[in-house]
């Protein structure tokens, strides 16, 4: 093997639709350490970064990687549905030396290291204790909505499960929802869970708001301005736009933890949740995460959890994935 390659050494790698987080492993079990967050817009490839990473490190290169990206994994060609980042897993493999590259959507390597997650890492919103050995949903929204969880495998272990839920049919139920719904369905010829439920979907959804209702923008362009315009300065469209996301996300939570029976409990990570702090718990999201007619009674008891976690555990999962644990 070359010397200016780790003959254990392993790449690990969280990439969404804004930032990439990389991180490296000396070996199978070691600490995840050296993490670094570069911003995808500032490099034109995912190999390029992953060169940027490395030749930051001067760890010489890895012997295997695994990384877990905000897109389906199907088949050797990947193009990423929030950037414009793509690439061929056997080009990555051949130009970096890889003994195995191991590629993963980034919510089911989040989902693989929910067992993991310490319990000073995680804020109870609402629900019961929860049933161990019971499946577990996990959901997030950031650049777009991230959808996973974990089923047991009948022999103590987990399955995580890999899909794009994200991608399910916007789920509105009040007239300023369905407007906003309409709206979406304009821009982009359908409106997906997604749309609403992302950084993106939050700026669209108070620019809807106040087309409606006559409102000047004020220049709001950001989600992270809408934010501040409802939290701090409680602008109205902008608090009615955060407060509908949440309920939003509530609806699509209550629907994926009946479709899994997630008597476990529901786990939310991405950007946008965990940095609205202790305002999400009195966020529309619990009540409207209940909010199933007939079933309401089961979802009570179901407790949902916001990873706090201040380092990125997708890549705890993708180390785990790389180890063939589940």
């Amino acid at each position: 093997m070359s010397p200016d390659v780790s003959e254990t050494g392993r790449l690990l790698a969280d990439v969404g639709g804004t930032n990439a987080r990389f991180a490296w492993q000396a070996h199978d079990g070691a600490p995840v350490s050296d993490v670094q967050v570069l911003p995808v817009a500032d490099h034109p490839t995912l190999q390029a970064a992953m060169h940027a990473y490395l030749a930051g490190l001067g760890r010489g290169r890895p012997a295997l990687a695994a990384i877990a990206i905000a897109n389906p994994i199907t088949g050797d060609q990947i193009r990423m549905t929030n950037h414009h980042w793509a690439f061929s897993q056997a080009a990555v493999k051949a130009e970096f030396g890889l003994s195995h590259l191991r590629l993963l959507n980034d919510f089911t390597a989040l989902a693989l290291a929910l067992p993991d997650l310490p319990a000073n890492e995680l804020r109870q919103v609402g629900g019961g204790a929860g049933e161990p050995d019971k499946a577990k949903a996990l959901l997030g929204a950031g650049t777009g909505l991230g959808v996973s969880g974990l089923v047991p495998n009948g022999a103590g272990g987990w399955v995580p499960l890999e899909g794009e839920g994200g991608h399910v049919t916007l789920p509105a139920v009040s007239a300023r929802e369905r407007l906003v719904m309409d709206g979406l369905t304009r821009l982009h010829g359908r409106a997906s869970a997604e749309r609403l439920c992302s950084g993106q979907g939050l700026v669209d959804a108070f620019t809807l708001l106040c087309e409606a209702d006559g409102v000047a923008l004020s220049g709001l362009s950001t989600a992270a301005a809408v934010t501040d315009a409802a939290l701090k300065a409680r602008q109205p469209q902008a608090l009615e736009a955060l407060n509908m996301l949440c309920a939003v996300l509530g609806s699509v939570a209550g629907n994926l933890a009946l479709t899994l029976g997630a008597r476990g409990g529901v786990y939310i990570g991405g950007g946008i949740v965990p940095r609205l702090g202790s305002w999400f718990d009195t966020s529309p999201f619990r009540q409207r995460f209940e909010a199933k007619g007939r079933f309401q009674t089961y979802l009570k008891d179901i407790p949902v959890w916001v990873i706090t976690s201040a380092q990125s555990p997708a890549l705890l999962g993708a180390a785990r994935a790389l180890s063939g644990l589940r």
